[in-house]
């Protein structure tokens, strides 16, 4: 039963499209998997497992999978492989334009699928931040970044006030998926249905209005937000977008592709939302100026298109982006570890891998981390993640982490052990078992069909299991 507020609502909103929205609540839900280039590079592979042929128009990694198919539970989803993502919630990051080598801001970013999808994108180039206000899902957010071998993401648990004072006019690109009443998940999610009301919609509104205006204090002249929401609100969206360029005149909508079943948003819905009490606003939504400008903004129906409901802007400061490459470092510098504090772990290195790490590498307390170069300061910053974690420094000893074994492809190990994918033993490693096997002592990075998932260490005939207790799976 959809909440009558709403449902009223949406009946005006789409008039003769209403009867074919209310039947898609009745069709099976879009799934989909999407390709982490930064492990694969050879996308047929893995989509032929899951009978996955069909592409997301709006990314090209992304791939529909049918409702039969279980690749949550697939060795290569715990090697972070593909990220399982709504085939909507991968639209956002398609029209952020992300190049290698920038600075970028995920500013909602929890999960992790919309950050993940970032990263990839960035191929460990350039400063990724991803941020999450929750600390619960921050942490969720952190081990996402983790799985999926992000090496250049420094994961933060912050207000978007507290980064707009250290951050000012520092990225050259952001996202804002900002929370919202979650209107476009009510097809597959009975509990945004139940929690939602006319006044979280509106404590929703406000809430964006202070995120957009912290984030454009953020962006770099000539740099671009894309603004999204999973909600149907026109509150929330056209909304807070019509009064965010009221407040903000130095920022345009860009008129970007839609692709088939994506339609335009409309300034007129606004006077169906009874959500919105500012008359100010309403007003604002009559000029026939920003009637045209709302045009380029993009609404994703259910009824329309394979996918959830999803609202997305694109804005752009004016100024000229190639004028940023200044790289000032904000919030001071971080105390990075000589050649002699690293003597435990370039052993290591020397001994089991076949690359040699260069950086700056970090130390929070025994955990080391290699920082991407000219990373902000960390002082003053609740942080998760300060970058590729490599593991955990002891007195006379290294010991790897497991995000380095996700991190390394199973040419860069001296020691590799692969297990098939559809054979009991990759079960048996990720419940935490031990192998019986032969080979150089120390340790042995653990591959499945060639794909980095975790660590053992050989002593004599036994393969000692490292594979993270709080990870591990009883099939």
């Amino acid at each position: 039963m959809l909440p009558q507020e709403f449902d009223n609502r949406i009946q005006l909103m789409l008039a003769d499209q209403y009867d074919s929205f209310i039947k898609s609540f009745e069709d099976n839900k879009y799934q989909a998997i999407r390709i982490n280039t930064l492990k694969c590079d050879n996308a047929e592979s893995v989509t032929e497992k899951f009978s996955a042929t069909e592409n997301v128009p709006w990314e090209p990694n992304g791939f529909y999978y049918s409702e039969s198919e279980t690749p949550g539970k697939h060795p290569y989803h715990e090697a972070g492989v593909y990220y399982i993502q709504e085939p909507s919630a991968m639209a956002p990051v398609s029209f952020l334009g992300v190049q290698e080598g920038e600075r970028v801001l995920d500013l909602c970013a929890a999960p992790g699928g919309k950050s993940t999808q970032i990263a990839a994108a960035m191929n460990g180039k350039g400063i990724f931040v991803a941020n999450e206000i929750s600390p619960q899902r921050a942490k969720i957010l952190s081990l996402n970044i983790e799985r999926l071998g992000v090496q250049n993401c420094l994961v933060l648990n912050e207000d978007s006030g507290k980064l707009a004072n250290v951050f000012p006019e520092y990225f050259d690109r952001i996202l804002v998926d900002a929370p919202c009443s979650g209107e476009g998940m009510f097809r597959k999610n009975d509990v945004a249905i139940s929690e939602w009301s006319l006044e979280n919609v509106s404590k929703c509104e406000e809430r964006q209005i202070e995120i957009l205006d912290n984030a454009a204090a953020m962006l770099a002249p000539g740099g671009r937000i894309v603004y999204s929401t999973c909600t149907f609100a026109p509150a929330e969206n056209e909304g807070s977008i019509i009064s965010f360029l009221e407040r903000h005149p130095d920022f345009k909508l860009l008129d970007v592709h839609k692709y088939e079943g994506m339609e335009s948003g409309n300034a007129e819905f606004i006077s169906y939302d009874r959500s919105i009490m500012e008359e100010q606003l309403k007003e604002l939504c009559t000029r026939d100026s920003y009637k045209e400008e709302i045009k380029k903004t993009i609404r994703l129906w259910p009824h329309l298109l394979k996918g959830e409901g999803h609202y997305l802007a694109v804005l752009e400061k004016e100024g000229d982006i190639a004028l940023n490459k200044t790289m000032y470092v904000p919030n001071g510098s971080n105390k990075t570890l000589t050649p002699n504090d690293l003597k435990a772990y370039r052993e290591f290195e020397k001994e089991f891998l076949n690359i040699k790490l260069e950086g700056d590498f970090i130390l929070f307390g025994e955990q080391l981390y290699l920082t991407p170069k000219g990373m902000p300061g960390l002082k003053g910053l609740k942080v998760l993640r300060p970058g590729l974690h490599i593991g955990t420094m002891k007195k006379d000893r290294f010991e790897p982490s497991h995000a380095l074994a996700l991190w390394l492809k199973k040419d860069e190990a001296v020691n590799v052990y692969d297990i098939p994918s559809d054979s009991a033993e990759i079960r048996s490693y990720l419940n935490g078992q031990t192998i019986r096997t032969s080979g150089n002592k120390g340790w042995h990075l653990i591959t499945t069909d060639g794909y980095s998932i975790g660590w053992g260490k050989l002593a004599g005939s036994v393969l000692k299991n490292h594979y993270p207790k709080g990870l591990r799976i009883n099939y």
